[in-house]
């Protein structure tokens, strides 16, 4: 009985020194994530925070009295397709409105901010061998995975403060915007978890970021099956995704604070997932390892390996913009229904589309919407070319037979080639799910192109010539996101829409017609872009 009694607290003593050792660190591993995220987590977490606020001040001006607000909710509810898209409407109330049209969209992008801070402090920094030569110094086992969580759950703190006080300034506070706030955050707290497991499966960055964005879209689409077949949010589809979690949250309309406890539990569940997975693998590595592609064939040449890299990525996004497409398209024929007599709602959709006709200026709206998110993608293929150089990659190929410019065409061709795929793909579902107009839909898609392809040239100049500073490319191409996302909603000045290259676009289908001018300057200053980046890449050193 005396050695049971002596050994026992020595024997947890001894675990707490364990644990705290496994976590050494982590206080300074967390200033200095925060320290480089310190320009991108206030931009995230202000213009997301802000567009809650935003959109509140726009219902109210639109929808400025009871009858008709509860006409639109009416009309919401018994629209399965757009049900699938916002969600079911709980409560007509501006807040209520504001719930519906933000809470699934803003935990999707709080899930996104969630899962590029996570990876960017776990796996990004195992696999350019920066976590190697940290781990070489006084910092535990688990003290970087701590670090990145908590980062993660900072900026979603933030976020939710800046929704709450934003609803709060514009009218809408109260109960139901902590609700909302929680839930949004929550979500994005849940997908930092899920990031952190992703993590520990592969040994690339860009796959642990791509599995969670997979995860993020299969619970949207089961959200979206479960809102299209229930008005109320019950289906157990819905139940089934997180996303669904936080729209059944309902705030503003009698809180369902419980459904909260649900998302905590899930992070509970996932973290200690998280955690017990990197305690039993080696720094560098992963569950996953990664197969050996073949030496010969098409993989032979630049172009080859481009394709091998980014083939999984351009077939992702290919078929969510068939399927956006014809989901988009669907809701064409209601669009008169959807607007109704609303003077408001009709100037907002031809500030967007143009304008021609309700129905050709939806299309035209839609199309431009496509097109804006078509940006993401080309941003992130050409920063694939960073990728591969900081991770060390690069310098092998290149100490062969390929050229940086053929090494940098390979990519190149894949970013830009594919983002015209993309809007092809995009423009034949819109025409397929309307059932009307294929050439007219398909060729305003494709008009699209000179936008984006600026875009894309900005991320290479930006990598070629400043390859620290190629990360603001997401900045360019999130700020025209949003102007042409919340500047129509808002009217905001044409000066400032006209920052955005989308802008500049002829307003296809219907409008005036197509004017060639701005398409040819714009496709001309997309290729100068393109040609100043690829010289300095071919100027400068290498990273290491």
């Amino acid at each position: 009985m005396t050695a049971v009694t002596m050994t026992t607290p020595a024997g947890a003593r001894r675990r707490t020194r364990v644990a705290t050792g496994q976590l050494a660190g982590t206080w300074t591993l967390l200033r200095l994530a925060l320290r480089r995220d310190r320009i991108m987590l206030p931009i995230w977490v202000l213009a997301l925070g802000g567009s809650f606020s935003s959109v509140g001040s726009s219902i109210a001006s639109i929808y400025d009295t009871a009858p008709q607000r509860a006409e639109l909710a009416a009309s919401m509810n018994g629209n399965s397709s757009l049900r699938a898209m916002y969600g079911p409407v709980f409560d007509d109330s501006v807040g209520g409105l504001v719930s519906w049209r933000m809470a699934a969209f803003g935990a999707v992008l709080a899930a996104v901010m969630s899962l590029i801070v996570v990876v960017r402090h776990t796996r990004e920094e195992e696999e350019t061998g920066r976590q190697e030569m940290l781990s070489s110094a006084m910092v535990g086992r688990r003290a970087p995975l701590t670090a990145a969580l908590l980062a993660a759950v900072i900026a979603n703190a933030a976020l939710a403060l800046v929704i709450g006080a934003g609803l709060a300034g514009s009218g809408a506070g109260g109960a139901g915007a902590v609700a909302l706030a929680l839930a949004v955050a929550g979500t994005g707290v849940l997908f930092a978890c899920t990031a952190a497991i992703a993590a520990q499966f592969t040994e690339s960055a860009r796959l642990a970021k791509g599995l969670t964005a997979a995860a993020i879209g299969a619970v949207f689409v089961l959200k979206a099956a479960g809102d299209s077949a229930s008005d109320d949010g019950s289906s157990v589809l819905t139940w089934l995704s997180p996303i669904g979690w936080a729209e059944n949250v309902r705030a503003y309309a009698d809180e369902r604070w419980w459904v909260l406890l649900v998302l905590a539990a899930a992070v509970v569940v996932q973290a200690a997932v998280a955690y017990g997975l990197a305690g039993r693998r080696d720094v560098g590595m992963s569950f996953l390892a990664t197969r050996p592609g073949p030496a010969q064939g098409r993989i032979s040449t630049a172009f080859g390996l481009a394709l091998r890299l980014q083939r999984g990525a351009l077939t992702g996004w290919t078929l969510s913009f068939a399927v956006v497409g014809v989901a988009f398209g669907g809701l064409t024929g209601g669009a008169a229904d959807l607007v109704g007599d609303n003077a408001k709602t009709r100037e907002i959709f031809e500030r967007m589309g143009g304008q021609a006709g309700l129905t050709d200026a939806f299309l035209a709206a839609m199309v431009s919407m496509l097109g804006m998110v078509a940006a993401l993608y080309i941003v992130a293929s050409v920063l694939r070319l960073h990728g591969e150089e900081t991770a060390g990659r690069a310098e092998p190929v290149l100490a062969g037979g390929v050229g940086r410019t053929g090494w940098a065409a390979g990519h190149l061709v894949i970013a830009f080639g594919g983002a015209a795929l993309l809007m092809t793909a995009g423009g034949l579902g819109l025409a397929v799910g309307y059932g009307h107009e294929l050439p007219a839909v398909l060729g305003a898609s494709l008009v699209q192109l000179p936008a984006i392809w600026l875009l894309g040239g900005v991320a290479v100049l930006l990598y070629g010539a400043f390859p620290k500073a190629a990360v603001a490319s997401w900045g360019v191409a999130g700020i025209c996101l949003a102007l042409g996302w919340l500047g129509p909603a808002v009217d905001m000045p044409q000066a400032v829409m006209d920052v955005s290259p989308f802008t500049h676009l002829p307003k296809l289908p219907g409008g005036t017609g197509m004017e060639w001018g701005p398409v040819l300057a714009l496709t001309a200053v997309a290729a100068a872009l393109v040609g100043a980046g690829v010289g300095a890449l071919r100027r400068r050193d290498v990273l290491t």
